[in-house]
Formats: C-alpha cells, sequence, structure tokens
C-alpha cells in the first residue's frame, strides 16, 4: 500500500533511538490501515450490488421494476466517492442526483448523472446552502413510486446546511463558529443544528414522503447515532427545542446566539414552530438508514495490522469522548503502566482507540483535537524509551489545520527543549500544532474523501 502519510520516512526517523524509531514506524502503519479501510468508495461495493433488476443493499432486496425514478441525494466528506460507487454499479438506472462535496475535491470523483456540488466545512457557505435547497426541492416533487438513495457522511451537518426560515447564512456560521469553541460534543452540535434547519432532523424525509428512501451512511459519530449523523437528514429525530436551548445555556451561549436563532429556539419550544419529525411518525415507514462503516471497523483493521507485526493488541474502547488533553494523559499513563508492569499486555503491545474528544479553546493558538490529545501524553511518556502514540481524524482534517494529527515518543519533549519549545505554554495556548510543525511530526494526509471519527494507537516496543 502507497503511503498516506506525507514525510512518512523523515517523520519515522525524527528521534535518535532505535526503538522509538521502530515504535512510530509500527503506529504510522497501523493508522495509515485504518484509514484505508474506511475507504468509501470500497464500503458501498461491499454493501450494494444489483442483480438483474433487484438492488440488494445489505441484504435487503428493492425491486427496481417498482420504482419509476431513481434519485440520489447527500452529502458529507466522504459522499464524492460513494457517489462514484453508487453511479458505477446503477448507471443510467440513476434518473438525478446532486450531492453536497468538500470544496476543492470534485476533481477526484467521475460521475455523470449525479452532480457534484462543492461545500465549506466545517463552517456552512452559500454553495452548501444552494446544494441543500435544490436537493429538498428535488425530493419534494418526488412520488410514492420513487426511490431515494441519500448518502451520509460526516460533515453532512456543515455541507448541507438550509437555515430555518428567518435565519440568514451569517447568523448560521456566527453560532456554528461558537459551538465549535465552546467544547460540546458533535451530538450536542448537532441536537442544536437540527432545531434550526429545514433539511435536517428527520425533514429530508418528510419532503420526500412517501417516496421509498434508503439512506447509506458512512459514520462520524461515537456510537454510530443515526439521528446524529449528520444531523440525521432522513431519520427520526429524539430531541427537542427544550434540548437545544439547554445545550447553548450550559456553554454559555445563549447571549452570544443572534436574536434570529434565539427567536425560531423560542418559538419553537412554545409552540408556534412544529417540532422535528419523531420516531412514532408515519412518514418513517418507507426509510431504511443503513450504517456502511464506522469506526469500529477501523479500529479492528488497525488492530489486525498491530498483531500481524507481532504485538499484543487491545481494543480499549471506540467511544473515546471528553477533553483532548485529560484523554491524552489517560493514554500516557496507559504507556507507561504497560511498560512497567506489562499490564494489561507485556510488550510488545499496543493499543488502539476510537472516538472524538472535544478541545475548549482557552488561547490564541493553532491545533487540533488530535494534536492536544498527544501533546498532553507526551509528558507522561518523557524519556522512556520504546513508546509512541499517534492521533488521527480519518478525514484527513484535525480542526482549522492541514494536519490530520501527530505523534509523540519518549524522546519529544526532549527534542522540544533543544529547540527551545516551551510545551507548557503550547498546551495552554492551544498551539499544538506550532508545536508539532517545528519537531516536524505532524501526519499530514490532506483530505482523505472518509470519515469515521479519530483513531489513536498506543505502542510499547519495549
Amino acid at each position: 500500500m502507497a503511503s498516506l502519510i506525507k514525510r512518512r520516512k523523515e517523520i519515522i526517523q525524527n528521534p535518535r533511538n532505535q526503538q522509538n524509531r521502530i515504535a512510530r514506524e509500527v503506529v504510522v502503519s497501523a493508522l495509515e490501515v485504518a484509514i484505508e479501510s474506511a475507504n468509501p468508495y470500497k464500503l458501498v461495493m461491499e454493501h450494494v450490488r444489483l442483480e438483474d433488476s433487484n438492488l440488494i443493499i445489505d441484504g435487503e432486496e428493492f425491486s427496481l421494476n417498482k420504482y419509476k425514478n431513481v434519485l440520489v441525494v447527500g452529502g458529507g466528506k466522504a459522499v464524492g466517492a460513494m457517489a462514484e460507487a453508487l453511479e458505477d454499479i446503477l448507471g443510467d438506472r440513476i434518473k438525478e442526483g446532486l450531492v453536497n462535496i468538500l470544496t476543492g475535491t470534485a476533481g477526484r470523483y467521475r460521475t455523470r448523472k449525479i452532480k457534484l456540488n462543492e461545500a465549506g466545512h466545517p463552517i456552512p457557505d452559500l454553495s452548501g446552502m444552494a446544494g441543500a435547497k435544490c436537493m429538498l426541492e428535488m425530493v419534494e416533487k418526488s412520488k410514492k413510486e420513487d426511490l431515494i438513495i441519500c448518502l451520509i457522511s460526516g460533515g453532512g451537518s456543515a455541507m448541507m446546511t438550509l437555515p430555518a426560515r428567518g435565519i440568514s447564512i451569517e447568523d448560521k456560521q456566527k453560532l456554528t463558529k461558537l459551538l465549535l469553541l465552546s467544547g460540546a460534543n458533535i451530538n450536542e452540535i448537532n441536537t442544536v443544528r437540527k432545531h434550526l434547519s429545514m433539511f435536517k432532523g428527520g425533514q429530508l424525509s418528510k419532503a420526500a414522503s412517501p417516496a421509498t428512501i434508503v439512506s447509506l451512511i458512512l459514520s462520524d459519530v461515537v456510537g454510530d447515532p443515526i439521528d446524529s449523523i449528520a444531523s440525521g437528514p432522513t431519520a427520526p429525530d429524539p430531541t427537542t427545542y427544550r434540548d437545544a436551548i439547554e445545550i447553548l445555556r450550559k456553554y454559555d451561549l445563549w447571549d452570544k446566539a443572534p436574536e434570529t436563532i434565539k427567536n425560531v429556539l423560542e418559538n419553537g419550544l412554545a409552540g408556534i414552530l412544529p417540532e422535528t419529525p419523531k420516531p412514532d411518525d408515519p412518514i418513517f415507514e418507507n426509510v431504511r438508514n443503513i450504517v456502511v462503516g464506522n469506526n469500529l471497523m477501523a479500529c479492528k483493521a488497525a488492530r489486525d495490522r498491530l498483531k500481524n507485526l507481532g504485538f499484543k493488541t487491545l481494543i480499549l474502547t471506540t467511544r473515546m469522548q471528553g477533553e483532548s488533553r485529560e484523554v491524552g494523559m489517560f493514554l500516557g499513563s496507559i504507556a507507561k503502566e504497560i511498560s512497567s508492569s506489562g499490564n494489561p499486555h507485556p510488550p510488545p503491545a499496543a493499543i488502539v482507540i476510537g472516538g472524538e474528544t472535544t478541545v475548549t479553546v482557552r488561547g490564541r493558538g493553532l491545533g487540533g483535537r488530535n494534536q492536544e490529545l498527544v501533546l498532553s501524553a507526551a509528558k507522561c511518556i518523557a524519556d522512556r524509551n520504546g513508546i509512541c502514540i499517534g492521533s488521527i481524524g480519518t478525514d484527513g482534517i484535525d480542526g482549522p489545520t492541514d494536519a490530520a494529527g501527530a505523534l509523540v515518543d519518549g524522546e519529544t519533549l526532549r527534542r522540544a527543549d533543544e529547540l527551545g519549545l516551551d510545551y507548557g505554554k503550547a498546551l495552554m495556548e492551544n498551539d499544538s500544532y506550532n508545536f508539532f510543525r517545528m519537531l516536524g511530526d505532524l501526519l499530514i494526509t490532506g483530505p482523505t474523501g472518509s470519515n469515521v471519527n479519530d483513531i489513536a494507537v498506543l505502542c510499547v516496543y519495549a
């Protein structure tokens, strides 16, 4: 397999100690395999096939002879490759389609029937809004005898924005920035988003009813809650306007939110605006939501690679959440425990962890949750050879940076001291990116075209 991580050789060779270099090689290899396992094109091909006139998705048959039209909509970081795969399967059986993909990636994909509309992330933009509006109009025209295939992946919430009436795109952008800096987790952020949208929280299904909808979903949310992945445009929404308001108050954002947003939420709470569709709504009778890839699948791929390399390996969890720096210290303490006592496995041992942490931004630096996680772990493993901890976003994007993540070993802080880098200040200022940039220890892949949360690998070679 070709290297996914740029400057791979140099990153591995950065430490002087050979045990640290070996540990780095192991971690980088496992992370690359994890990303490759989440290839959206391959996942769609594995879950969808056409036999005569029967479309078989995850074992369920849909006779295309029953449907007058096949339409395709959707959005997210992985949807370009998903659309390409679906079109390779169905070809001209697709009447029309439109999906929102990440800005700057349209040239990667080949589609004829499905239009690719570039959209901004993580801050929503006008292009994404225009695409979402076109999709909503497309499904509103559908009939009972139509089949709508919705492609959904992480990033879809920002990339398929369609603000509720009275809310401008500028107001949505302002609130999005506030939420991303607040420390709120993705489920909380998406609860707010669903109640400020005409598209999310099952409202795409409502617009398409009574057509049949099949959603193919690449999950980027811990635990795979269908209603939260891309804010669940085709899923029932168990959350309420009250929940959204309480989340904004919890993170001290209510008074900072634009008045138009507060008005919509207050009107929803008062019953002036309708709630999002709930699980007992009959509009979901003809809706199937199918997860084709997730974090567990990628963690298993990393685990298998580590076992093949001779490491005793454990997937600790795929539900890693919490403040990045606290999770990083926890992982560092596990590495120290393995090195000192051989618990839970004696070296050579490796631990795989999946999920998604959060960063409460207090400083003015530049970084991402994966970079901050491993930065906080560095102190725990300082001066211990043969240990490496690496963490990446499987989409290749960690916060507002060009890095997917970073890695550390027992020499990291010593090398930083030699370069005059202030570890404590970097952590305090949320400046992990510049810290690792100076060390040459950033993991850079570019946008991978996938997204199944974050993966961290902890390796204790000796």
